[in-house]
């Protein structure tokens, strides 16, 4: 299916490079702060280029409202939390999982693709891999009148590699590396500009915790797990000198797992996760160097690391409103069937997503399958509304409680 778009209009909006339209729908009230026209704070959403490293693909955290972070080891942890790979009862796994895109404005061609595994080297050292791929189909672009032009099929992917060791017997660590690729208009040319594809290197860096905690009814197991993801260089799609932040993330979780019996366990987790990008300034002064830019966009990654938990332009109370939340519950019956739910959070000054998740899990031998589905609470889109996504998982040598 084709989708028809200004050529101008797909690079700005997917390089995410205009957001000022954004704030021009606000107006500055008596006390100097910025209001959206119905009268509540000013909509103000921190965003980034390349923004599908930061969709969740995995369907067993996607039925979970989202959390991942701490949830117990398989290969999908390379995209929330790598150092959990070497808690996993096994020496193998692969997993690979497929989330349709769009699905509920009539979209069939736009998709991401997620392949992921790991090998533990032993019981101390632990490899990963990932390559993440997505689609956004087949796209004809016009010029400002709508003059078709050409058509495209842009694409992204994502190629990571990890390497997790056990620091102590509860306490592990991680690194990753990754190689972005984002190929959105190549060969176009835009306000005298030949579009390329942007290319872009990143770094994640993670840390687990995990304890067994005895309780009256039997064992539990506690994990936490902290992850810095998408700390790397900026990307262009142009020859100029200006370039967007990619979406860094710091992500926070926490799982208590109940293993009741040989036959139930039941898992409660949670996932706070703040974007580590400048928040963009509001108002007709962003510029106070005047080159044409807004003065945020011209911080450096690492500096972006630091400054954006306190460069909100409401201060502490709108650095709250910029982190997310995500509670899940997993619920396994003799690790062969499990039923999970979860919620996602988003402030509405920061875009606003809000949504239960329910979903499946089935393991057969070393053979797993996980479905899950989104059920929106709010009236803003989300490009998963009411489908249907799914992960099939591979593991060899040992059983698993995931």
């Amino acid at each position: 299916m084709k989708h028809f778009f200004q050529l101008g209009g797909v690079i700005l909006g997917l390089t995410l490079s205009s957001i000022q339209l954004v704030n021009a729908q606000c107006y500055q009230g008596e006390d100097g702060r910025y209001y959206n026209l119905d009268g509540t704070p000013c909509t103000n959403t921190v965003v980034s280029a390349v923004p599908f490293l930061r969709i969740i693909s995995d369907a067993r955290s996607g039925a979970m409202g989202d959390a991942g972070i701490a949830v117990s080891a398989d290969p999908n942890a390379m995209h929330f939390n790598a150092s959990k790979l070497v808690f996993s009862d096994q020496s193998l796994g692969l997993a690979a999982t497929y989330t349709p895109w769009l699905r509920s404005i009539g979209l069939n061609d736009v998709y991401l693709a997620y392949l992921t595994g790991f090998k533990k080297i032993n019981d101390l050292q632990t490899v990963g891999f990932g390559l993440r791929y997505f689609s956004l189909g087949s796209i004809q672009f016009t010029d400002p009148n709508g003059t078709p032009l050409n058509t495209g099929r842009p694409n992204e992917f994502e190629l990571s590699g990890a390497y997790a060791r056990k620091l102590s017997e509860k306490l592990s660590a991680a690194v990753t590396g990754k190689f972005i690729y984002s190929n959105l208009a190549a060969g176009n040319i835009v306000n005298g500009e030949v579009i390329e594809p942007g290319i872009a290197g990143a770094a994640d860096f993670s840390m687990t915790y995990k304890t067994p905690i005895k309780v009256s009814n039997g064992e539990s197991d506690l994990t936490i797990g902290l992850a810095i993801t998408n700390i790397g260089s900026k990307i262009t799609y142009t020859n100029s000198l200006f370039r967007d932040f990619l979406p860094a993330n710091f992500g926070l979780g926490g799982a208590w797992t109940f293993n009741f019996d040989t036959h139930n366990t039941l898992t409660f987790t949670t996932d706070i996760n703040k974007m580590l990008v400048p928040t963009p300034c509001q108002g007709l002064n962003c510029d106070q160097d005047r080159d044409g830019r807004a003065d945020y966009k011209d911080v450096s990654p690492v500096s972006a690391i630091f400054s954006s938990w306190a460069d909100a332009p409401e201060g502490l109370s709108e650095e709250i409103k910029e982190f997310t939340y995500s509670v899940g519950t997993e619920y396994w019956y003799d690790k062969q069937f499990a039923v999970r739910a979860g919620y996602f959070s988003e402030h509405r000054q920061k875009g606003n997503r809000k949504f239960f998740t329910v979903g499946l899990g089935l393991k057969y031998n070393l053979f797993g399958l996980n479905f899950s589905y989104l059920v929106p609470t709010t009236s803003r889109r989300n490009p998963l509304d009411n489908t249907l996504r799914f992960s099939m998982l591979f593991n060899f040598n040992g059983n698993t409680t995931e």
